[in-house]
Parts: C-alpha cells; structure tokens; sequence
C-alpha cells in the first residue's frame, strides 16, 4: 500500500498526516513520522511513503487548516482508515459523532459504543487512537471533569478544548457538522 505524508505548523506545534488514496492513516502533532507510522494497524501499514499530495491529504490539511481558523466541520468530512476489534471500532465511531465544545466521560463513550461497562476498554480505544483530531479523542474527559490522560501531551489536548469552547462561546455555529 502507498501513503503520502506531509507535516504543516499548527498553534500547537508540528502536526503530522499519513495518507493513502481511501483515508487517513495516522495523525497527530509530531515531526517523527516513524513514531506515527508505528500506530498505523499492521494491515493497514504502507509499504511505499511519498512525501507528496494526494486527494486525501490535501483534503486532510485543508481540514487541519480550517480547525485552526475555528471552522471545525470539516473535520467530519476526512475519511479515516482504522483496523480494530468491534468495541474500538464502535468507540471510534462514537468519539467522530462528538460535536466540537462537547465534553463525554470514558464512561458516556463506552455506553455510546454500545457497552457501558467497557469503561477501561473506552480509554483505551482512546489511547490507541492513530487519526488524532480526525477522531477527536481529546473530547473525552474522566468522570471527574479532569483531562485524563492524551497521547500528544495535555498542554495540547487543553488548547484544542479550550479553541473549541472559546468558539462556541463568541456563538459560532459554524462548528455545526
């Protein structure tokens, strides 16, 4: 399989995409794309990476893009590509229907991905989430109103929230997908 890769700045730092021509791969706020690359599933791992453009990608920094600019729709309408057993891919599931300035504990995500006893299994769904900020798992909080934990460190999964709640409360409806 062949995947483009690109890295573009972001407010927070670096932010990495692996693609291929069906969806997002992997994404998150690193320059080290062998560290990104090693949370793609192994069936869905490419064998060829281009560091050019494809449909895909430049769709995907579009998004990350618009993200910035406080236009978060856009986000929802990246295809993603992620490999795992029923509750993760019903989890992941879940967490893409999170609306933006939205807030769910682990406990909401297990019972919205269909068992809420699977609370452990909903942070980890969390944690091994490869397409950050296309699956927003930095939505996703402890039953406590705490952060809880984020692959890409909690400075950034605080500054991602706080854009989000800073644009719902100037009454943006722009975020609306």
């Amino acid at each position: 399989m062949e995947a483009h890769t690109h890295t573009c700045t972001t407010p927070d730092g670096p932010f990495s995409i692996f693609t291929t021509t069906n969806g997002v791969l992997a994404s998150g706020w690193t320059e080290n794309l062998d560290e990104l690359k090693s949370l793609i599933h192994s069936t869905l791992c490419p064998t060829v990476i281009r560091p050019d453009e494809s449909a895909i990608l430049s769709l995907a920094l579009d998004a990350v893009a618009a993200y910035y600019m406080g236009e978060f729709g856009l986000l929802r309408k990246v295809p993603v590509l992620q490999h795992g057993g029923t509750f993760q891919l019903s989890a992941w599931q879940a967490l893409h229907e999170v609306q933006p300035a939205q807030r769910i504990s682990y406990t909401q995500l297990a019972e919205r991905a269909g068992n809420p006893r699977a609370v452990r299994a909903a942070a980890s769904a969390c944690a091994n989430n490869a397409v950050a900020l296309f699956v927003p798992c930095h939505r996703v909080l402890r039953a406590d109103g705490s952060l809880g934990g984020f692959r890409y460190g909690l400075g950034i999964k605080q500054s991602l929230l706080a854009r989000e709640s800073a644009r719902e409360d100037l009454g943006d409806h722009a975020v609306r997908s």
